[in-house]
């Protein structure tokens, strides 16, 4: 037995190191892709971060004159500012509408799948169609959103054109392309327990009574989801702003993309946009790991024991 034991070990560590081998050939595409285009970009791109690089001539060191600048630039605050302000306040309101609607389309209403499409449609319109499609309604002289102000006798506004009234443009734009975060909800509402919704109806409960104490707890694992990932897709807000106001007016949407964009294409500053770029994913990065810390105090799994 002490023989055949001997004989399988070298059979037994053949095929694990074979089983090995397969398996880093089925994620090769992966790896080499992860290295390639997300591994050696972000390696570059620090290197870059302290050197002057104009595309002409080579890359020369310049040690923290980047990041002085960057720190000492205002237009890096301001461009922060109108990014932070256009993620926060646009994510909640288009989970807000996403999640009603999606209530809406969990009820068993006519047209239901219809609904569903005509809601969904917005997500697959390409951005740059879309931006053209929502410049020329928010057009100050035959736009269709003066048109329908215009009933409820709100005279005609400069939306693109005025500082004050373009971030509420683009985010009254964001919302209505909701169709991803609608699917994810409607998903997540079909798998709450009917069992928790009779017993609730059992102890008294009406039906906001059930949505409230019933549905929404068990709903937050979804709810973060959509808000963090909202969260950093917002951040990244970059073909809207180009086609439409170029970052104007005043900068109001020159948001952090768009100005790594310029200095790097336009201005041919590739070290300082590398800096940017390198601000960019550190505020994403803290502000998704608050938002971890804080989920503990709202988001409830089904594993929680919470008295």
């Amino acid at each position: 037995m002490t023989t055949t034991a001997t004989t399988n070990r070298p059979r037994r560590s053949a095929f694990r190191r074979r089983e090995a081998i397969e398996g880093y050939l089925f994620a090769s595409p992966f790896i080499i892709g992860f290295l390639v285009f997300i591994a050696f970009p972000m390696a570059w791109s620090f290197v870059l971060m302290f050197q002057k690089y104009n595309h002409l001539s080579p890359p020369a060191f310049v040690g923290m004159r980047n990041l002085q600048e960057m720190f000492s630039d205002p237009k890096t605050w301001q461009s922060l500012w109108a990014t932070v302000y256009y993620a926060f306040v646009s994510v909640p309101l288009q989970l807000a509408l996403a999640f009603g609607c999606a209530v809406l389309l969990n009820m068993p209403i006519r047209g239901r799948s219809l609904y569903r499409t005509f809601l969904y449609l917005p997500v697959i319109v390409p951005i740059v169609v879309s931006a053209f499609i929502w410049q020329r309604a928010y057009n100050p002289e035959f736009g269709i959103i003066n048109e329908v102000t215009g009933w409820f006798g709100i005279p005609p506004q400069n939306w693109l054109f005025d500082p004050v009234l373009v971030m509420p443009a683009f985010i009254f734009m964001r919302i209505w392309v909701m169709g991803t975060q609608m699917v994810i909800f409607l998903a997540g509402l079909q798998n709450v327990p009917t069992s928790l919704l009779e017993a609730a109806a059992l102890d008294g409960a009406g039906p906001w009574r059930k949505f409230w104490s019933v549905t929404i707890p068990i709903m937050t694992p979804v709810i973060f989801f959509n808000f963090v990932v909202g969260i950093i897709g917002n951040f990244q807000v970059f073909a809207p702003a180009l086609i439409m106001t170029k970052g104007g007016p005043q900068d109001a949407t020159l948001f952090m993309v768009l100005s790594i964009y310029r200095n790097a294409f336009e201005y041919s500053k590739i070290g300082y946009a590398a800096a940017l770029s390198w601000l960019l994913f550190l505020v994403i990065i803290v502000l998704t790991f608050f938002q971890f810390r804080l989920s503990g105090r709202w988001v409830y799994y089904e594993s929680d024991d919470r008295e």
